[in-house]
């Protein structure tokens, strides 16, 4: 299915120019055709009726419909993957954006049971959650994969399945929070809290974090240092052997 027949979390309403069937009223074949339609239209800067995508999340959601969150799944994936791809964090996550865009509609599907339904009015609404859950799951993972650069090196065996996802660990064994006082602890300046913070909370590249904070650093290179530097000192640190 092409995004681009996909209105976008800017959409808004307009009146078709004919009267419309009744979402409501039509099978479920027909319903997600009509939503197809109603997005190209939306692309070709013409009137468009919301109505029919959004009657394909609740049947969907309040509903639990797997033949309407199939159609659904197959309507807005691709658009899924491009809010993937445009999340900073992608090239950092160690994930592929398929396995993303599978994760950003588990976590939507969870986070909205029938009786939330109503919170979401509009197609729109919908979409901006669903933008959300795709921005977090890359997030997250990102943070993953900063919690095991962080740990000492022969605590991570990446052929062990259980190391699979490196922040699960680090949750068990110290909590998030803990772990995250003790790095911090271990860090002697404002830059060096700085490289951390952008490269393992917010998933920022080397150059991103340049590009925002050029006069902090005389070019890229020295943040690439500043990172050696700190996880060389954080994999000799003895507390950390000790936790994991």
């Amino acid at each position: 299915m092409n995004a681009q027949l996909i209105p976008t979390t800017n959409a808004t309403y307009s009146p078709p120019s004919t009267v419309a069937s009744d979402p409501r009223q039509m099978d479920l074949t027909s319903l997600a055709r009509r939503a197809q339609t109603e997005g190209r239209r939306f692309y070709n800067h013409e009137e468009y009726d919301a109505r029919f995508a959004y009657e394909l999340f609740r049947r969907a959601l309040v509903e639990r419909d797997e033949l309407a969150w199939t159609f659904l799944f197959e309507h807005y994936a691709p658009l899924v993957e491009h809010w993937v791809r445009r999340t900073g964090a992608f090239t950092v996550s160690g994930e592929t954006s398929d396995f993303f865009v599978s994760e950003a509609f588990t976590r939507f599907w969870r986070a909205i049971p029938a009786e939330r339904f109503e919170a979401f009015p509009n197609l729109a609404a919908l979409l901006n959650y669903l933008r959300r859950c795709a921005s977090c799951v890359v997030i997250d993972a990102a943070r993953s994969q900063a919690y095991a650069d962080l740990l000492p090196e022969e605590a991570v065996n990446w052929n062990d399945q259980r190391m699979a996802h490196a922040d699960e660990e680090a949750t068990e064994r110290v909590g998030r929070e803990e772990f995250w006082q003790l790095i911090e602890a271990q860090l002697t300046s404002e830059t060096e809290r700085l490289v951390v913070r952008c490269s393992y909370q917010l998933g920022m590249k080397p150059g991103d974090i340049y590009e925002r904070w050029q006069n902090l650093f005389s070019d890229v290179h020295e943040i690439y240092a500043i990172k050696r530097v700190v996880l060389n000192r954080l994999r000799r640190h003895a507390m950390l052997r000790e936790l994991y």
